[in-house]
C-alpha cells in the first residue's frame, strides 16, 4: 500500500513539475530526483529520473542522466548489503575527527605539507597519515587541475623517498580520491572517491594487492551500509583486528561527521534489503544499546510532534557535554605530556596547544548552557500540557555515556605529529616534449603550456579521463578541462603553423579522424587566423638544452653530433644548481628536433628544446665552449 501511494505521489508531483516552465521546472525536477536518492528511495529516484529525461531541456539532460546512473547504482547495491554489528557512533568536527580513530598517535601531519602542498582552507583533507615506521606512504594530493588523486612514495634510504607516483588508472577517476588507508599487511588499500562506481557523494572502496600482476586490482565499492548517497570516507581497520571505523555526514551537517565503530567482520554475509525503511535503519548504524534506550524512552512519552523536538534537544545536550569531556580529557593529556617533555621547542608547542584549548572551553560551555536552556523550555511545555517527566530519568538520559555505549568503547583523541619533513627524490628532467609516435602513448608530465604562441592537435574530448592506451602512441598528450567540464586531450607543442600542419595527417592516420589544429597564446586559446597573424609578427628563437651525464662536461660523442649538424654556439649556464649546456640560437624548431634526435642516438638522454629570448644571447656571464 505504501509503495502504491509513493508511486502515485511521484507521478502526480512529476506531472506538475514537468508541466511547469523553464529553469524552475528543471531545477525543481533535479532537486526531487536528488531528494529521493538521498532518502534511500532508489527505485523512486530511477522512475522519476527516467520520466524526467523525456521532458527536461537539453542543458539539464546530462545532470539527470548522471542522477539516473547514481540511483541505478544504489538500487543495484541494495541486493548485496552487509549487516555489521555496531559498537558506537559519535559526532565530531570535520577539522580533527580523524584524531579520534584507533590509529598511531602523532602520525597525522597537518596540511599543507611536502606531500600535499596544495591543500588549503575549506579542503576536506586536513592532514596526511604518515606512521613512524612506514616504508611506503599512500596519500591524496591535488594535481594541476585541482583534482585529488592517490599517490605512493617509498623509502629509498634513511633520508630519501622515491618520486611520488599515481597508483594506477583503476584507482584514478575524473573526480576526487581521498583518505587512503593501507592495511598493516599491505594487501588492502581502502579509500573514498566521488568519481568511481557509486551512488552519490564519496563512497568507500577497497582494492586488493594482486601478487601475480604486482599491482592493485580494480577497486570494489564496499556497499551498504558503509557507502551511502552522502559522503563516506576514511575506512580503517584497527591494528588489533577488533574494529572497523569510518566517517560519514549522512546524519549531520556538512561541517561535522559521525564516526562509526563496528566489530570487524572478516567474512561479511551480504543479503538484499528490499524496503526503504529497512535500508534507512541499516544505514543509521545505531548501536544496539542506543536502539533499546530510545525504544524505552519513546514509550514513556506521548507520540506527538514535540517528541522529535525533545529528543533532538536531548541529543544536543549529550553531544555538547561529551564534547567538553573529550576536550578536557585532551587537555589533561597535553598537560601530562608537558610535564614529561624535555625538548624546549616541543614544550613551547605543547604550551601553545594547551592555551588554545583553554581559550576554546568557554565557548563550548556557552553552547551547553544554551542547549540546557532549550531542553528546560521543552520540559516546561510538557508540564504546561499536563505531561509529567521524571527528573531522575531526564538526568539519566542527559548524562548517558554514548562514547562507550554498551561495549565500553572509548574515543581517545590522538595528537597531531610534528610538521612533515621528507626529502623526496626529484624526477630527472628527461621527459621529451618533442612530438613523436611511439609504441605506447605518453601524457605530458606537466600540462602547463609554455609562454608565447603554441599550436596543438586536439584529439578528442571525453566525460572521463583517458588512458595511455587511448593515445594510440602519440606523445606528448596534454590534458585540460574544457567547457561543460569535459576532459580535452591535445598532442604536441608546435611553434609554427607549418610544423603542426605537417603532423596533422599523421595524427588522423592513427585513428583520430576528428583531429584539428588549435592555438594558444600565453596559455589562452585563440583562433587559428589570429594565431597565424601573430606568428607572422613574431620571431621565435630556440635552443637545445643538454644536461651532461657527469654533471660537468659534454661527452665527445655529444660534441661530434653537435658539430656534424650545426655551427651554432655552445653556451654553458646554470639550471638551479645543475650545469646545463645550450646550443643555439635556432630560428627553425625542426632543426632543433633533428639535433635532439642525433644527440639521443649518441647516448645523450637528458636533452630538450627550449624557447629563448634574444636578450639571453647577450648575457656576458655565459661562456662559449
Amino acid at each position: 500500500m505504501k509503495s502504491n501511494i509513493r508511486h502515485i505521489f511521484i507521478l502526480t508531483l512529476s506531472t506538475a513539475l514537468l508541466t511547469a516552465g523553464g529553469l524552475c521546472r528543471n531545477a525543481s525536477a533535479q532537486a526531487l530526483a536528488d531528494s529521493l536518492r538521498k532518502a534511500y528511495d532508489f527505485k523512486g529516484a530511477v522512475e522519476w529520473s527516467e520520466r524526467a529525461l523525456e521532458h527536461v531541456d537539453s542543458s539539464f539532460y546530462s545532470r539527470f542522466e548522471q542522477e539516473l546512473i547514481l540511483s541505478q547504482n544504489g538500487l543495484n547495491m541494495t541486493r548485496y548489503c552487509s549487516q555489521p554489528e555496531v559498537v558506537a557512533q559519535y559526532r565530531f568536527s570535520l577539522e580533527d575527527f580523524f584524531l579520534y580513530y584507533p590509529m598511531e598517535n602523532g602520525a597525522w601531519r597537518r596540511c599543507p605539507n611536502v606531500l600535499d602542498s596544495l591543500a588549503g582552507p575549506g579542503d576536506r583533507m586536513r592532514a596526511t597519515y604518515v606512521p613512524r615506521d612506514a616504508e611506503e606512504i599512500y596519500y591524496s594530493a591535488r594535481d594541476a587541475d585541482g583534482i585529488r588523486n592517490l599517490y605512493r612514495t617509498a623509502r629509498k634510504d634513511s633520508a630519501l623517498w622515491s618520486v611520488p607516483q599515481l597508483i594506477n588508472e583503476e584507482l584514478t577517476s575524473a573526480a576526487d580520491e581521498i583518505f587512503p588507508f593501507l592495511t598493516r599487511d599491505g594487501k588492502s588499500l581502502y579509500f573514498a572517491s566521488n568519481g568511481l562506481y557509486g551512488m552519490g557523494g564519496f563512497d568507500l572502496y577497497v582494492s586488493r594487492w594482486n601478487e601475480d600482476s604486482h599491482d592493485w586490482d580494480a577497486p570494489v565499492n564496499l556497499g551498504f551500509p558503509y557507502s551511502s548517497p552522502y559522503d563516506d570516507f576514511l575506512f580503517v581497520n584497527s591494528d588489533d583486528g577488533q574494529y572497523s571505523v569510518f566517517a560519514s555526514n549522512r546524519a549531520c551537517s556538512p561541517d561535522s561527521v559521525v564516526v562509526y565503530v563496528l566489530n570487524y567482520d572478516s567474512m561479511p554475509v551480504r543479503k538484499e534489503v528490499s524496503t526503504v525503511d529497512a535500508l534507512k535503519e541499516l544505514c543509521a548504524l545505531t548501536p544496539r544499546q542506543d536502539r533499546q534506550d530510545r525504544k524505552r524512552h519513546a514509550a514513556s512519552l506521548p507520540e506527538d510532534g514535540n517528541v522529535a523536538k525533545y529528543r533532538a534537544a536531548m541529543d544536543r545536550v549529550r553531544l555538547v557535554r561529551d564534547s567538553i569531556a573529550l576536550h578536557q580529557a585532551g587537555l589533561e593529556r597535553l598537560r601530562t605530556a608537558l610535564k614529561d617533555e624535555t625538548d624546549a621547542a616541543r614544550q613551547a608547542a605543547l604550551r601553545q596547544e594547551i592555551l588554545s584549548g583553554e581559550i576554546a572551553l568557554p565557548a563550548r560551555q556557552k553552547q551547553l548552557n544554551q542547549a540546557l536552556k532549550e531542553l528546560q523550555q521543552i520540559e516546561m511545555d510538557f508540564l504546561a500540557n499536563g505531561i509529567v517527566i521524571d527528573p531522575d530519568k531526564l538526568q539519566a538520559e542527559a548524562d548517558r555515556e554514548v562514547i562507550g555505549t554498551a561495549s565500553s568503547y572509548v574515543f581517545s583523541k590522538n595528537e597531531f605529529g610534528p610538521a612533515l619533513q621528507l626529502t623526496l627524490e626529484k624526477p630527472e628532467p628527461s621527459f621529451d616534449y618533442s612530438f613523436k609516435i611511439l609504441d605506447v602513448g605518453q601524457f605530458a608530465e606537466d600540462d602547463t603550456l609554455p609562454d608565447g604562441l603554441v599550436y596543438q592537435i586536439q584529439l578528442f574530448a571525453s566525460t572521463r579521463k583517458a588512458t595511455e592506451r587511448e593515445l594510440k602512441g602519440l606523445s606528448p598528450v596534454f590534458h585540460r578541462i574544457g567547457s561543460g567540464g569535459k576532459h580535452v586531450y591535445s598532442a604536441g607543442l608546435f611553434r609554427s603553423y607549418a610544423d603542426v600542419l605537417s603532423q596533422l595527417n599523421k595524427v588522423k592516420g592513427r585513428g583520430f579522424k576528428g583531429a584539428m589544429i588549435v592555438a594558444f597564446d600565453q596559455g589562452k586559446m585563440i583562433s587559428i587566423p589570429n594565431a597565424r597573424a601573430l606568428e607572422a609578427r613574431t620571431r621565435n628563437l630556440y635552443a637545445v638544452r643538454i644536461w651532461p651525464e657527469d654533471g660537468q662536461n659534454l661527452s665527445e660523442a655529444a660534441l661530434t653530433a653537435i658539430h656534424s649538424l650545426t655551427d651554432k654556439d655552445i653556451i654553458r649556464t646554470k639550471d638551479g644548481a645543475a650545469l646545463v649546456y645550450e646550443v643555439g640560437p635556432f630560428s627553425d624548431r625542426q632543426a632543433c628536433e633533428r639535433l635532439v634526435g642525433a644527440l639521443r642516438e649518441a647516448g645523450v638522454s637528458q636533452v630538450s628544446v627550449t624557447e629563448i629570448e634574444e636578450a639571453d644571447q647577450k648575457d656576458s656571464s655565459l661562456r662559449s665552449e
